[in-house]
């Protein structure tokens, strides 16, 4: 049960974005740059990093609903993103750019001031631009901050992948902004 009361029937950060639609939209308007804007990486490469993040935040729903829109997106879909979670540095299911990239994401994640000039030296080797290491650095921070917003709630969050195919459905053809909820 969510620490507040939350619109019912709304899972993950659909119930807290419905509850305050002023924080919607600008939340909904990072997530659109950061993971569907102009980029060198793929929309699903940008997905499946902060699928990644989440799922090393231990946080279910943005995991699951990012893993969705990752694997709608890559080659391989589901066992890509399923491979880089088991395996993230040494998979061969993403370029090693992708897994220099992720090594990055998963220092962001244990804190910022992990991120070592070893880890940019390494992504850089592998092909990775200066924008790239941003993006990925900034994916990897704004996830930690929608995991905690989900989890810091306690909002639900279906177990099954399959209730997340609608939504992915919706976002990757029609981007974050569409998806905002109403107030409540």
């Amino acid at each position: 049960m969510a620490h507040i009361d939350l619109p019912e029937g709304l899972p993950g950060i659909l119930g807290p974005m419905a509850f305050r639609p002023e924080t919607a939209g600008p939340l909904n308007e990072l997530a659109e740059v950061l993971l569907r804007g102009d980029s060198t990486l793929s929309r699903g490469e940008r997905e499946l990093i902060a699928s990644y993040v989440s799922r090393l935040n231990d946080c279910h729903f943005c995991h699951t609903s990012h893993g969705a829109f990752a694997a709608r997106q890559l080659e391989g879909g589901w066992e890509v993103v399923d491979d880089v979670v088991a395996a993230p540095t040494t998979t061969d299911a993403v370029s090693p750019k992708m897994r220099a990239l992720l090594g990055i994401a998963a220092l962001v994640q244990r804190g910022g001031a992990c991120v070592s000039e070893e880890a940019v030296r390494s992504a850089r080797e592998e092909g990775a631009s200066d924008v790239e290491i941003h993006d990925t650095v900034l994916i990897a921070a704004a996830f930690c901050m929608f995991n905690r917003y989900v989890d810091g709630l306690a909002t639900w969050a279906p177990a099954d992948r399959a209730d997340y195919e609608d939504s992915a459905a919706m976002v990757t053809e029609h981007g974050y902004t569409a998806a905002a909820p109403g107030p409540a």
